[in-house]
This record gives C-alpha cells, sequence and structure tokens, in this order.
C-alpha cells in the first residue's frame, strides 16, 4: 500500500507539472471551496475531466506555498485499496510524511464510492480527521448511499462537457481572433462532437464508444443487477432519438415490451449517472411531478456516435439546455404550442436554422417575461 499512495503523489518528490488543458471555471469553483470546511464533492459523466481538475488544483495549492506533504492523492478504485478503509490509507499517508494526527491535511479522493462506506468515513474525517476532503464519483446512485452522514457538511461540483468557448479552447483557438465564417464552422463542429475532452481532442468515436460501454455495463447493469442488459441499450438509443421531444413512458414500454414502471427505473439510472437531464413543464408541482417530460442528453457527442450526426435543430435545443441547465429551466406549453425554456421570467426558444413563425411566434410574443431570447446560431453560446 505504501509504495502506490507514493506513487499517486509524485508532488512529494519531484516538481509537479500537471498534464491537461486547464478548465479555469471549476479551478475557481475549487478554489472558493477552500475557505469552507466542507466535503467538496466533484461529481459528474465518466472520462469528463474530473480527475484532471483535481490534479490541477493539486499543483494550484502547491504554487500557492502549500507544502506538497500535506496535500495526498488516492484513486480508491485501485486493486490494492481493496482490503483497507479510508481512514486506514489516510493514517498510512500521515505516517509516510510524518504528519501528527492534529495537522491539516488537503485529501482528494478520486472515485470514493468504490469504498461501501464512503459517506460515513467522510464524515470521519470531517468531524475528527483534521482534513479539507474533495472526493468525486461518477455515480449519482452511489452517492446516495447513506448520504444522510454528510448533510449540512457537504457542497457539490459538477463539472460537464465542454461549453464552446471551452471546445475552442482545446481545439487551440480564440474567438474573438475568428472570422464570423469560422466560428460558424467550428461550431457545427462542436455540434458534432460536442464536449467529452478527450473525444474532441482525438475525433475517435471509439472514445464514446468505451465510455457508453463502461458506464452502462460497469455502473449500471454491474452495480445495479440490472438483468434485462439489450433492453437497457436499445431504451438508452430510444431516448438519444427522442431529445427535446415529450417522452412518453408507456409508449417506450410498448416499444420495449417492459412494464411502463421498469422504463422509469431505467431512465432514473441513465439520470444518476449523469447520461441525461430532465425537463419538467412549467405548472404547479403536481402538474410538474405528473406531466410530461423532456430529456437531453448530457453531451451531444455521445448522442450523435449513438444515432448519428443529424436533426441539428434537436442538437442545437439539446446545447440550449446544456447552456442554462443549472439555471433548471422548464418547457413551456399554451394549448398545442410548446416554447422551449422558461427560467426565472426568461424565456428561449431554440431555433437553427428554423424561423419562429405563425402561431408559435404568436404565443412567444404574448408572454410577459423580463426577457425573450430566440437562440439562433453560435452567439447564444459566447459570452460577451
Amino acid at each position: 500500500m505504501e509504495d502506490l499512495i507514493i506513487k499517486m503523489n509524485p508532488w512529494w518528490k519531484k516538481k509537479y507539472n500537471p498534464k491537461g488543458i486547464r478548465r479555469s471555471k471549476y479551478l475557481r469553483l475549487l478554489e472558493n471551496h477552500l475557505d469552507h470546511k466542507n466535503v467538496v464533492l466533484i461529481t459528474g459523466l465518466r472520462r469528463i475531466g474530473k480527475t484532471t481538475i483535481m490534479k490541477q488544483f493539486i499543483s494550484d495549492l502547491i504554487e500557492s506555498g502549500i507544502d506538497s506533504k500535506y496535500i495526498c492523492y488516492l484513486s480508491l478504485d485501485a486493486i490494492a485499496f481493496n482490503e483497507y478503509y479510508i481512514q486506514d490509507i489516510v493514517k498510512k499517508f500521515r505516517q509516510i510524511n510524518e504528519l501528527r494526527a492534529d495537522e491539516e491535511v488537503f485529501l482528494f479522493l478520486d472515485e470514493v464510492t468504490y469504498k461501501e462506506h464512503c459517506m460515513q468515513e467522510m464524515k470521519n474525517l470531517f468531524d475528527f480527521g483534521s482534513a479539507k476532503v474533495f472526493a468525486s464519483s461518477s455515480s449519482a446512485t452511489m452517492l446516495k448511499r447513506d448520504t444522510g452522514f454528510l448533510t449540512g457538511r457537504s457542497r457539490t461540483v459538477e463539472v460537464e462537457a465542454l461549453d464552446f468557448e471551452e471546445f475552442l479552447l482545446f481545439k487551440g483557438l480564440n474567438p474573438r481572433g475568428l472570422e464570423k465564417y469560422l466560428i460558424e464552422k467550428y461550431f457545427l463542429k462542436y455540434m458534432e462532437l460536442g464536449g467529452i475532452p478527450e473525444y474532441v481532442l482525438t475525433e475517435e468515436a471509439e472514445v464514446v464508444i468505451d465510455l457508453l460501454s463502461t458506464i452502462i455495463s460497469k455502473d449500471i447493469i454491474s452495480f445495479l443487477g440490472v438483468k434485462k442488459r439489450e433492453v437497457i441499450y436499445d431504451l438508452f438509443r430510444l431516448l438519444c432519438e427522442r431529445v427535446g421531444k415529450q417522452i412518453s413512458y408507456n409508449k417506450l414500454a410498448k416499444i420495449l415490451g417492459i412494464h411502463k414502471d421498469t422504463v422509469k427505473e431505467y431512465v432514473g439510472y441513465f439520470v444518476d449517472t449523469y447520461l441525461f437531464y430532465i425537463a419538467q413543464k412549467k405548472g404547479k408541482l403536481n402538474e410538474r411531478l405528473l406531466g410530461s417530460k423532456k430529456l437531453y442528453c448530457a453531451d451531444v457527442g455521445i448522442k450523435n456516435v449513438s444515432t448519428g450526426f443529424r436533426d441539428l435543430g434537436a442538437i442545437y435545443e439539446n446545447l440550449v439546455f446544456l447552456k442554462i441547465r443549472k439555471e433548471k429551466p422548464f418547457f413551456v406549453k399554451k394549448g398545442a404550442v410548446e416554447i422551449d425554456f422558461w427560467y426565472k421570467d426568461n424565456l428561449i426558444e431554440a431555433k437553427f436554422g428554423q424561423k419562429l413563425e405563425g402561431k408559435q411566434k404568436e404565443v412567444f410574443e404574448s408572454f410577459r417575461v423580463k426577457k425573450r431570447t430566440l437562440a439562433e446560431d453560435y452567439k447564444f453560446f459566447l459570452d460577451e
């Protein structure tokens, strides 16, 4: 165990230069949490960059003057750690660096949910461990185990797919230095590739295929004991086809030949592994809970690899949702007319390559809102 811990923490012995392109907005979020004792839970889709961000933040801490011996990174999915509790591994780290139990340390626990009692252990570290804890997980289902242990003791940072400006950064481009026609060209590429960092850099579809196989096989089928393997994959493809459309659990159940409740349960698994997000219809609480739902993929590159690069209107709407997702937007219906998004008195309709006209235009302009936005091109995704 000692050799592995030392190998995982190269900054103890030499200058550390982490790999990867910096995603500054997440590094700032982690920095903002330094002043609070809370455990910081770093969540998000697999291979979205959580580990890279953690290691870049470790480098930032060292650059800020913190002695590297007080910083410990542990990848808890390592087989060598299987028989040990987290507290045992942390105790070994303190022993290696000759640190007293009351000396404050920075712990980075990657894939923490591989440890069955991780929530209780993190609570103990919070209460008695003289530690600032940053912990990552790719599964909300696993995080929900014993979640009560960290009530009032945690804050969450969800790492999302690259936004358009980050996409350009990963492609080595600066939008301020590009002509409009080039931005339009790269925006179409963004609509095709989405924002999985490795896929953006390599453009190899196998990256996404492998990612999906890992999530569905490992995090859903194996971990949750799902028996209907082919049904899970079929449902996933059906949901990708229906991005931006209202879904019916009954209709999906009939297509797949399974019970409606099973469909609802499986959709919940996809949401918990950050593959999809749900948008509810604007209305009273019971209308939101019982009414129609719309699903959006966590990354349009995943959708496109699964179903083909087509229906640009749906892809664009998906990207608009991802841009405003943290505002918890609803969709709006007035009679038979639907408007894509409403949040905090803001109304947004996504119309890529289409015109807003007829009854929909009339309804769109009839709402009394603070701000009304017609999103129709790349400009919606570039901050002023």
